[in-house]
């Protein structure tokens, strides 16, 4: 099985996912003229965005932990791949009452997106490219992107 290949798709699924919000906090900010008009939560998805590129960029560039099993001497911790997946899916999760009325699909949709998270995590690790504890490190930096995401949102919900 080629899992470099299919963690490959995954992320440009996850993107791609990502891209859909985008585009509809753009509509909406062009359609009701303002961005305070906008979703709330589609404006605060850019801070774990940022978080994430913030974290990518110093574990990728100034602080190298670990390098891959492939011997390729390149930054491994944390897995990008899963950090990247696993954020985008946690926030989807977040908001995905929001924009997807019916119960079943929102069911569906979360089985899938688990299971995309969880194929990127194996995936990693058996096309050789990053050691457990870099799948932890992307999980655990995804949860907590999530995690302080929705305590914004959460907190601005009990303000209205």
């Amino acid at each position: 099985m080629q899992w470099e290949l299919i963690t490959n798709v995954i992320l440009v699924i996850s993107i791609l996912t990502l891209v859909a919000f985008a585009t509809l906090g753009l509509y909406q900010w062009i359609s009701r003229k303002s961005i305070e008009k906008v979703d709330r939560e589609l404006r605060w998805m850019l801070l774990p965005l940022f978080l994430m590129a913030v974290t990518y960029f110093v574990f990728d560039k100034l602080l190298i932990l670990n390098t891959r099993p492939n011997g390729s001497g390149e930054a491994s911790f944390p897995s990008t791949h899963v950090m990247v997946v696993a954020t985008i899916f946690f926030l989807t999760t977040l908001i995905l009452h929001k924009y997807v009325k019916s119960k079943t699909t929102r069911i569906i949709l979360e089985i899938l997106m688990f299971v995309c998270i969880s194929l990127t995590c194996i995936g990693r690790v058996l096309a050789n490219m990053h050691w457990s504890v870099d799948i932890i490190g992307g999980i655990a930096f995804a949860f907590v992107f999530s995690e302080i995401y929705y305590q914004i949102i959460k907190r601005k919900k009990a303000k209205k």
